[in-house]
């Protein structure tokens, strides 16, 4: 009976670190921060309405902005966003743009600076109406821009 309890014993320890490694590696093939496979950006593009991924039906579309880094045709599509649909809904672009283009992460911590303060600017220095649209993009960003 010892020798039994002794044989599963060993096999459960040589055959448990290669289940969790397996399953942990598939587990973290498909997270949100990955970038996305060639099929999954010609799903998001093929789904987006003006082919362009992150915007919305009005929002101007990268051939309004040719010769613009990619993290300044985000800020004006922002910007164009805020003053025809207001904060919440820049906020939401700006949210997607990040979850849909990586490469562009390093750039939302200075955007959603440059939102919050057009926003307070938006709502002629409404802090607390602009503290409203608040939410956790980019690290509260946003709230810091608020704040001058």
């Amino acid at each position: 009976m010892k020798q039994l309890v002794r044989r599963i014993g060993q096999t459960i320890a040589l055959t448990l670190p290669v289940i969790l490694v397996t399953t942990g590696t598939l587990a973290v093939t498909r997270v949100p921060w990955a970038p996305p496979i060639a099929l999954d950006q010609q799903v998001v593009a093929a789904s987006s309405g003006d082919g362009g991924i992150g915007r919305t039906a009005t929002a101007p579309t990268s051939a309004d902005h040719q010769g613009l880094a990619p993290q300044d045709a985000l800020r004006a599509d922002l910007m164009e966003e805020l003053r025809t649909r207001g904060a919440g809904s820049a906020l939401d672009l700006l949210d997607r743009t990040m979850r849909e283009q990586p490469s562009l992460t390093p750039f939302c911590t200075g955007l959603a600076e440059d939102l919050g303060r057009a926003t307070v600017k938006q709502y002629q220095g409404d802090v607390q109406r602009a503290r409203s649209f608040a939410r956790p993009v980019c690290d509260g960003s946003f709230a810091a821009g608020i704040a001058g």
